[in-house]
């Protein structure tokens, strides 16, 4: 059987670990109430630089599909990774 003593020291340490948790927690959701209104006044912007890039990276990978449809066949090949063979 348990000493009594010792499962209720566990018990307040686990309650006070709890408690300082809930703080952190409520501290972090104040701070998120703060920036809230931050990122949502920054949203349209943010949506014109994402479109942005998404057209400077599909004009990359139509770039890289031109060059490796170019090439022979051996150099797909080359590029793909291969492990090492042992004897």
């Amino acid at each position: 059987m348990k000493d009594i003593h010792e499962v209720l020291r566990q018990k307040q340490a686990k309650y006070a670990q709890l408690g300082k948790q809930i703080e952190m927690l409520q501290q972090a959701a104040e701070k998120l109430r703060e920036v809230a209104p931050l990122l949502a006044e920054n949203d349209d912007a943010d949506n014109s630089v994402l479109a942005e890039v998404d057209d400077v990276t599909s004009a990359d990978a139509m770039a890289a599909k031109a060059g490796a449809n170019t090439g022979s066949g051996a150099s797909s090949k080359a590029s793909r990774p291969t492990a090492p063979r042992w004897p």
